[in-house]
């Protein structure tokens, strides 16, 4: 008799029926194995399209993160353009609007994704166990040649692992494979990864790197931070210059499975763990009740959607698309002068913090959104971003 586990339950695969399937099967990974959230790309709750970027920051699709520091800037858009028979219909595109033609030794411009070290505890870094993981993913440009990808951890002693993949034809989506292979260093105690919501890993895509973030190919790095190779192309260069990417995925293994699909409302749960956001359904829609404890000071009691990472931020789109009043007869209204956090102690409830003026302590408010014009559509969110 053989058995084999499957979730809680064992399998005889003697059976002539659960054989032939569990065979079928041999070599593939079941279920969720892609660590990585909204590879396809297809929760964007910022922006579909921003201009002028010239920063670090999250712009537009949700936990793709813009990483610069250089002379010039991009246009970053969530596009429907994909490779074909995949399943995958958007990718993340970089359009270079200000070139910059000489990046200097210390410059950069990459595209990165974090992911939470909870999520990572099955790699068992840090072990003589370490596993071996494999990334793939869709990519295409008009620039094409060599381009760096770093996997970075930070626990317990920072590595950045550096490799290389080519851009063959222009303008051509391809499939892309790269297998990451822990070293002694990562089967070190240095080479662990906290169990905490801090970052486990993170990937660099990179487009342009200067010499000092430059190593070899294929191996960790102790001597931080290292991006890419030499052989790197500046992708800045050109304004004729676009970069798509879509369908990444990382799995346990030597092997790249077909990128798994995820249902739109399972990956959007799952990125408002991350960046929640909020925005006015109707002019004068209610955000919540709040209770004065000053003359400029008050809360709101606010439930969202999804527990938050961490404890998170609260961002606006603008104070003057809010606006307060009391409904209870006694205190003066208008729009808020701010917004903040006044607590949260873990799960999904939390305080949100307004001021203004004329509160009367004690006396209930309603805090909601105006008729104030303003594009894009007003919003409240709760940021926790790794």
């Amino acid at each position: 008799m053989s058995i084999v586990r499957l979730g809680a339950k064992a399998i005889d695969t003697t059976d002539p029926i659960l054989g032939q399937v569990l065979a079928s099967t041999e070599g593939v990974s079941l279920g969720r194995r892609n660590m990585i959230h909204n590879g396809g790309m297809q929760v964007a709750q910022r922006s579909s399209n921003v201009t002028g970027v010239t920063s670090t920051n999250y712009y537009t699709i949700d936990r793709w993160q813009n990483v610069q520091s250089n002379d010039g800037t991009v246009t970053l858009s969530q596009v429907m353009d994909a490779p074909a028979n995949t399943g995958l219909q958007l990718s993340y595109k970089v359009d270079v609007t200000t070139a910059d033609a000489s990046i200097a030794a210390a410059q950069y411009q990459h595209i990165q994704h974090k992911i939470e070290a909870v999520n990572l505890q099955h790699l068992m870094y840090g072990t003589a166990n370490a596993e071996t993981i494999t990334l793939s993913f869709y990519v295409k440009s008009s620039k094409t040649g060599i381009y760096g990808l770093c996997c970075s951890k930070n626990d317990a002693t920072r590595y950045d692992y550096v490799a290389e993949y080519t851009i063959n034809a222009a303008n051509t989506w391809e499939r892309k494979t790269i297998t990451i292979v822990p070293d002694s260093n990562i089967k070190a105690s240095g080479g662990a990864i906290a169990n905490d919501t801090g970052i486990g890993l993170h990937f660099k895509w990179v487009l342009s790197a200067g010499s000092d973030r430059q190593g070899a190919a294929n191996t960790w790095h102790a001597s931080v931070p290292k991006d890419t190779t030499s052989n790197q192309v500046n992708f800045m260069d050109n304004t004729a210059n676009e970069f798509f990417l879509t369908g990444c995925q990382l799995e346990i293994g030597t092997e790249a499975t077909e990128f798994e699909i995820v249902p739109f409302n399972e990956e959007l749960t799952r990125c408002k763990r991350y960046y929640q956001q909020y925005t006015r359904q109707a002019n004068y829609a209610g955000l919540g009740v709040a209770v004065p404890w000053n003359t400029t000071n008050g809360n709101i009691p606010f439930f969202m959607e999804v527990e938050p990472r961490a404890n998170p931020s609260v961002i606006v789109s603008n104070v003057a698309h809010f606006d307060y009043f009391a409904v209870t007869g006694t205190g003066a209204g208008g729009n808020p002068t701010g917004f903040s956090n006044a607590g949260w102690a873990g799960g999904n409830s939390m305080d949100i913090g307004f001021t203004g003026s004329g509160f009367v302590s004690a006396r209930a408010m309603l805090v909601e959104f105006n008729n104030a014009s303003a594009t894009p559509t007003p919003f409240i969110a709760l940021k926790a971003d790794l």
